[in-house]
């Protein structure tokens, strides 16, 4: 066959027009991607702006479907949909982001973490749970073990709670001891209504160890020595506690009249209120006084309540000095008792510092905000 070069000749420009068409064609479609990509991410962020969250979702879904491969519309939109509670909706973003070989650690470790927040916020704190040990040796290592803690403190799993605390303390994220000591003494009352009195005592002397100052620890011990006919012993106990933590001694005020009258130690008690309530006055140690003062004539007795409110602008005294007295007109006592009652009875309840959850007992975990230590230890009327 005889080769003809004319073919050539021709061909080659023909081709060459043809392949500079096909680039010219791919670059115009490339830039109209570009474009259509940052006008819907664009889109999206002024709707965000003007707080129209419903837009914002439809644009960013827009862009997600012209650029599937940009992690940071992904992130995006799973926020967006986390903000809004459509949890699965989120979910099923940050699982899409985990499947891709292709993404980096850092942002698949980012990606967990969004996902961990996802379960959390729908209240699936198995997988929530699961999704946050898995960020142990990232930089969100620190915000899982938070979460896992408040997982665990929610459940009321107090000895993985401890095993979380221990971690963050060993990794210099805060003092964890009183909490340690909390849970300890948590773990201490489930002992005790099983009756397991040396492992509850065991566990509170551990707590003690771990917080000295802590007053929970030594309150609690207290109460079980006394409970276990060690009255001296809870009476040593408290005098520690008085001289660690003497705002929390009008906790105490019961149980020291119960430990005065078990083990005849009155007149150390009466000096050890008296002491206190001189430095701090208060209700329960006033009521502590003068339930030990017994009914003799020496005794102060009820006069306690109106030297009170010498001092003092108490409801709650005036209303239980005067359920005692012998009005001229007693035929109206009663009503106007039950009225001073009803108004002082508010007063008598404990605050929580960081919600102002209110209750009628001191708690050591508020059941509002689930903080620790919020309630002080003096009533509505004395804060």
């Amino acid at each position: 066959m005889e080769f003809n070069l004319t073919w050539i000749l021709l061909g080659l420009p023909v081709a060459f027009v043809l392949g500079w068409l096909a680039s010219r064609w791919d670059l115009r479609q490339v830039r109209a991607d570009n474009r259509q990509a940052p006008r819907a991410y664009f889109k999206g962020l002024n709707f965000l702006l003007n707080e129209q969250q419903d837009k914002a979702i439809d644009a960013f879904i827009e862009a997600v479907q012209n650029d599937p491969d940009t992690t940071e519309l992904h992130f995006a939109l799973g926020n967006l949909f986390r903000r809004r509670g459509e949890y699965n909706r989120a979910v099923r973003v940050h699982e899409h982001l985990l499947s891709r070989a292709d993404l980096s650690r850092p942002d698949r470790d980012r990606a967990q973490h969004a996902l961990a927040q996802d379960f959390l916020k729908a209240g699936l704190l198995d997988r929530a749970e699961e999704s946050l040990h898995r960020l142990e040796g990232t930089q969100y290592e620190g915000e899982a073990r938070l979460a896992l803690l408040a997982i665990y403190e929610r459940s009321r799993d107090w000895t993985q709670a401890a095993n979380i605390a221990r971690k963050m303390q060993a990794a210099n994220q805060g003092d964890f001891s009183a909490r340690l000591a909390h849970y300890l003494c948590e773990d201490a009352q489930t002992q005790i209504t099983k009756a397991q009195f040396d492992a509850a005592n065991a566990q509170l002397l551990q707590a003690v160890e771990i917080a000295p100052h802590a007053p929970r620890p030594r309150l609690e011990l207290a109460q079980l020595q006394h409970r276990q006919g060690q009255s001296a012993q809870a009476l040593q106990t408290l005098n520690v506690l008085a001289e660690q933590s003497p705002a929390s001694l009008p906790l105490a005020a019961s149980l020291l009249v119960q430990i005065a009258q078990a083990t005849g130690e009155v007149s150390a008690v009466q000096a050890l209120l008296a002491t206190h309530y001189a430095q701090a006055p208060s209700l329960d140690l006033l009521q502590a006084q003068v339930a030990l003062d017994g009914d003799s004539a020496e005794a102060p007795g009820r006069a306690r309540f109106v030297k009170h409110l010498e001092h003092e602008n108490s409801l709650v005294a005036a209303a239980q000095w005067l359920e005692g007295e012998t009005l001229t007109e007693e035929q109206y006592h009663g009503a106007i008792q039950k009225a001073l009652d009803h108004a002082a009875k508010p007063l008598t309840r404990y605050r929580c510092a960081a919600c102002g959850f209110e209750a009628r007992t001191h708690f050591w975990h508020c059941p509002g905000c689930q903080s620790w230590d919020s309630y002080p230890a003096r009533r509505v009327e004395e804060l």
